[in-house]
């Protein structure tokens, strides 16, 4: 009996090579541990948004239908959300429906117990880790948490040898934090041994 449920905002096939090598189909989870001041996917933490409620098998079913593709490309499914870490064993038993072929990615912030991350390394082959900022100040005005966990699976990663497995997002954000501010952010995680960055400047809408 399958026990594993969780809810998906939304399904997006055919990216190609922005979410993740070759071909990916992006599955967004609701739920995020973050309150991000413009947050970049508002129906994530809307519960009166609209999801749809998956167990493994039901994703798996409902996107196998492009696995040529994955396997063509050596792409396969991005994880994203909200928070895809929240749901490590969702994601554990997709990989033992889907087997070793697909890639799996996630788009976290890390800001999840390391329990969870120490589940996931084994089944996940790429981490595109939005990082904020380091600085833990200007990480708590912007997205009203500490990032003490996210400091704590740094580490973990890195501990495990998987940092070239990950892509760090380290983006400049309008009114929280600037390019000096961004590029101490990159030589910490240099020290730590990642060296896989996307910088990038947050278009925000005030409205």
């Amino acid at each position: 009996m399958e026990k594993q449920r969780a809810r998906i905002i939304g399904i997006a096939r055919h990216h190609l090579s922005t979410d993740g090598d070759g071909v990916t189909t992006l599955v967004a989870f609701h739920g995020c541990p973050l309150c991000c001041r413009y947050c970049l996917n508002p129906q994530s933490i809307d519960n009166r948004g609209r999801f749809k409620e998956y167990s493994p098998k039901l994703l798996y079913d409902e996107v196998r239908i492009d696995e040529l593709y994955f396997l063509a490309t050596n792409g396969g499914i991005t994880f994203g959300g909200g928070e895809p870490c929240l749901r490590p064993q969702f994601i554990r038993e997709f990989r033992e429906l889907c087997g070793p072929a697909w890639q799996l990615n996630l788009e976290t912030s890390l800001n999840v117990p390391t329990a969870n991350i120490e589940a996931l390394l084994p089944v996940v082959n790429t981490m595109i880790i939005d990082i904020k900022d380091m600085n833990p100040d200007i990480y708590r005005d912007y997205t009203g948490r500490n990032n003490t966990l996210v400091l704590d699976n740094l580490l973990l990663i890195a501990e495990a040898g998987r940092q070239n497995d990950c892509i760090a997002r380290i983006p400049l954000i309008p009114e929280h934090n600037t390019d000096a501010e961004r590029e101490i952010s990159r030589k910490a995680l240099e020290a730590l041994g990642f060296n896989r960055f996307d910088l990038f400047t947050y278009q925000i809408r005030k409205h």
